[in-house]
């Protein structure tokens, strides 16, 4: 293999792969990036035989080949480079990499290509295109809602089901639900159901530049895996998580007594100073609504901590319905307002022992339900 490369471009292939190795792994290989020729472009490809994440380089294709190398070994010292070109031979005698930049020459042991694990190549025709803008926001407005308890493996991982022209992802970890919708092109003509583990479509949303158009989806019959590939640079393989997703829909409350619109970011920052007395305890906050009548609607968000003391905030508010007092953990109340990106949102209510629902105003299609916390 002989190619020239950018190093900029080269170091920024690298970092992108580089997310996808573990290292706890037993498998030497598994510490390398395959580095190969693809066409008239260099290919990256690193794993954790869980995830695999690949992105392409352009680059003066010389010789076909391929070979793995350390990836952090690999990734460190293209850092410390000067911008510029780089020619990369590898010597299948003596199994090194060499790489000459403008004013040093480096050999690095490498370990055979033939060793690393085999990647995918689904048909890509046949995959559910998506916005990567639609996709990054719904990963941000879902994700955080997946449990971290391997308990329930199936809770780790976000659903996703594709039915017509529509894709909705939810995630819970049984004390809260994110469900967003995002539409899609070449819709499933049978609804597809997937349970993807959180960290892969972190990793697919992390991939997403500014500028990029679409994500392809495909699920390759019988593989157990999703390939998400990223505009033309970048593809993620993920393992998919075996079992059956609760029905979600079945939690979502169909009706309300009060419901409760305030400015989404008054309403965050009333959060935030409660939280900071929250955590010192039972990381309970207190909502205390009171409906308007000659004078404006009031929600009272407070945190008392027995030993650090205590913070209440008053924030005007439009309330139709009944008043209500209700507890929730304020870290999840938080982080579900951190992803509403409309000016207001409402916040639907029936009674302290029942579900809140969040919902940002003006926008159907994401919904976020809470659990509530004693009083």
């Amino acid at each position: 293999m002989r190619v020239i490369v950018k190093r900029e471009d080269l170091s920024q292939g690298l970092r992108a792969v580089a997310r996808a190795i573990s290292g706890r792994t037993t498998l030497p290989v598994l510490n390398n990036v395959l580095v190969a020729t693809d066409e008239d472009r260099l290919r990256l490809s690193a794993t954790d035989l869980e995830l695999a994440i690949t992105a392409w380089v352009n680059a003066t294709v010389e010789e076909e080949g391929a070979t793995t190398v350390p990836a952090r070994l690999f990734s460190d010292f293209v850092g410390t480079l000067p911008d510029g070109a780089l020619r990369l031979t590898y010597d299948d005698a003596k199994r090194a990499l060499h790489v000459h930049s403008s004013n040093s020459e480096t050999t690095i042991k490498c370990i055979e290509a033939e060793e690393f694990p085999p990647l995918p190549a689904p048909e890509l025709t046949q995959g559910v295109v998506i916005s990567a803008t639609d996709f990054r926001e719904m990963v941000q407005q879902v994700v955080f809602a997946a449990s971290s308890d391997d308990a329930r493996p199936v809770l780790t991982g976000v659903f996703l089901k594709v039915e017509g022209d529509t894709l909705t992802a939810a995630a819970s970890d049984g004390y809260r639900l994110s469900v967003r919708k995002v539409p899609v092109e070449n819709g499933a003509p049978e609804p597809v159901s997937l349970i993807v583990p959180a960290r892969a479509l972190n990793e697919v949303a992390r991939s997403v530049r500014d500028g990029e158009e679409t994500i392809v989806m495909v699920a390759p019959p019988g593989r157990g895996q999703v390939v998400f590939r990223v505009g033309d640079d970048v593809e993620v393989v993920s393992q998919l998580i075996e079992g059956e997703y609760p029905p979600y829909e079945q939690i979502i409350p169909q009706r309300y007594a009060t419901r409760t619109i305030v400015p989404t970011a008054q309403f965050l920052q009333a959060c935030k100073r409660a939280e900071v007395f929250a955590r010192e305890g039972s990381q309970s906050t207190r909502l205390e609504i009171t409906p308007g009548g000659d004078v404006p609607g009031e929600i009272k968000v407070s945190a008392t901590a027995e030993e650090a003391g205590s913070n209440e905030t008053s924030i005007t508010a439009t309330v139709e319905g009944e008043p209500i007092t209700i507890a929730f953990n304020v870290r999840y109340l938080r982080e579900a307002l951190e992803a509403i990106k409309t000016p207001d949102v409402a916040l639907e209510t029936t009674a302290p022992a029942s579900p809140g629902v969040l919902r940002p105003v003006g926008e159907s299609n994401f919904i976020h339900i809470i659990m509530p916390m004693h009083l």
